[in-house]
């Protein structure tokens, strides 16, 4: 039985979709939007995605059709969108024919399922959702148990944020909570708190990130608040040679995760 085809714009289901740009409808729905093959493939093998909507004049190789079979053979909705009607839910330049409906979760601290050592990304109030979405990206490249956002500012399933985590957001555990919610839960797993900040006099190879270890970065005007320096067992910098005086907060975090990973790995 061949998908549905929508051709018009007007399409209820196609409004619907282009609301889902917004967070209001995205909070309202429980639902965001996934699109793109490489992210799509993710979140399919995570069994969150309940829609998929494709146009085949947009499809760069054989793959995209494969796709869309393998996700209607497993249950998942598809429906085929006319250029102009996929034009409208589409947010990217040079879009691949590709976008999925995921339904949102919601993790609490003790979802989280830690190792025996576990490294963690903290996050502050950051602003900007491809920041997010790039701090993920990193903190799966480098195998965090989970992220930890505090305070957030952005949403999670804002579609930015989906796209700068390249899948990422599928694959890492991440748990929204406040501030406080978070040292409490430090403390009680008996966590070390890093904190980076330009203040600090220790450089971050110089830290000791072998043992259970929390890396903390702030938000991209300010940084870490007092309360999480304030709450640090270390505190670590990223010295500057150059002209400017601070690092992307995605950058910074790359930096101190992969000094965890090169310290835990084992010298050969």
């Amino acid at each position: 039985m061949s998908p549905e085809f929508i051709q018009s714009r007007q399409n209820p289901r196609v409004q619907n979709l282009a609301r889902l740009h917004e967070r209001t409808h995205r909070d309202a729905q429980q639902r965001f939007l996934v699109e793109g093959r490489r992210e799509l493939e993710r979140a399919l093998a995570e069994g969150v995605i309940e829609e998929i909507y494709f146009c085949t004049e947009l499809f760069r190789d054989a793959s995209s059709q494969e796709l869309v079979e393998r996700a209607a053979q497993a249950g998942v909705m598809v429906c085929q969108l006319a250029p102009m009607a996929f034009d409208k839910v589409s947010l990217r330049e040079g879009p691949d024919g590709l976008l999925g409906v995921a339904r949102a979760w919601h993790l609490t601290l003790p979802d989280l399922k830690l190792s025996a050592t576990p490294l963690l990304l903290i996050v502050e109030r950051v602003e900007k959702p491809g920041n997010l979405g790039a701090l993920l990206r990193s903190a799966d490249a480098a195998g965090v148990d989970a992220v930890i956002v505090c305070d957030a500012v952005t949403d999670l399933f804002n579609p930015q944020v989906v796209r700068n985590s390249q899948g990422a957001l599928f694959s890492v555990p991440v748990a929204v909570v406040d501030a406080p919610t978070a040292l409490d839960f430090l403390r009680e797993q008996k966590i070390s708190l890093v904190a980076t900040t330009p203040a600090a006099s220790v450089n971050y190879w110089d830290a000791d990130l072998r043992n259970a270890t929390a890396i903390a970065v702030g938000g991209e005007k300010d940084g870490l608040t007092s309360l999480w320096l304030e709450a640090s067992n270390q505190r670590v910098r990223i010295p500057m040679v150059g002209q400017t005086d601070s690092l992307n907060v995605a950058a910074a975090a790359t930096l101190v995760l992969f000094e965890a990973v090169r310290q835990r790995c084992p010298k050969t």
